[in-house]
């Protein structure tokens, strides 16, 4: 499927506000409901839009600690690496997991409450993975831009 400009800005518009109503769409993109209301649901059909979610406040919410944790695994098996990656998408408290390239195997996003919390984390659910022969951890001290937007426009 070949999407044009009119998908492409309501795409835009749907990841900055995911609650407009087909007409407060329309109304940005120039168009009448029924074509928004057929263009979005073509896009949820073909893949474009994958889910509608809610963004949380973490500190709200009591997880307020981010930390980014590099993990380099012992060994590098197939078997090791699914084992690895089914444990680590068990663990509620990892938001994020990256598998990268350079001097890390995977990349986590980690939310906890606070220090004492990831000390937790750490010791009695990363710790249990096997496999794990280390694990750096980088705190976030402050937010500068956090975005759920693809650069589509």
């Amino acid at each position: 499927m070949t999407i044009d400009e009119i998908d492409l800005r309501i795409l835009n518009i749907l990841q900055l506000n995911a609650k407009l109503t087909n007409k407060e769409i329309a109304q940005k993109v120039n168009l009448s409901s029924t074509p928004v209301f057929e263009r979005i649901k073509k896009l949820e059909k073909e893949g474009y839009i994958e889910k509608y979610v809610a963004i949380l406040n973490a500190e709200i919410l009591g997880k307020s600690l981010t930390v980014f944790c590099n993990i380099t695994l012992k060994e590098h098996t197939k078997k090791i690496g699914n084992q690895f990656v089914k444990d680590i998408t068990s663990l509620h408290e990892v938001t994020e997991c990256y598998n990268i390239s350079g001097d890390y195997d995977f990349l986590l996003k980690i939310q906890v409450a606070n220090m004492k919390g990831y000390q937790h984390f750490v010791l009695n659910r990363l710790g249990e993975i096997k496999n794990i022969g280390s694990a750096h951890s980088t705190f976030v001290m402050g937010t500068i831009k956090q975005s759920h937007q693809l650069p589509i426009i």
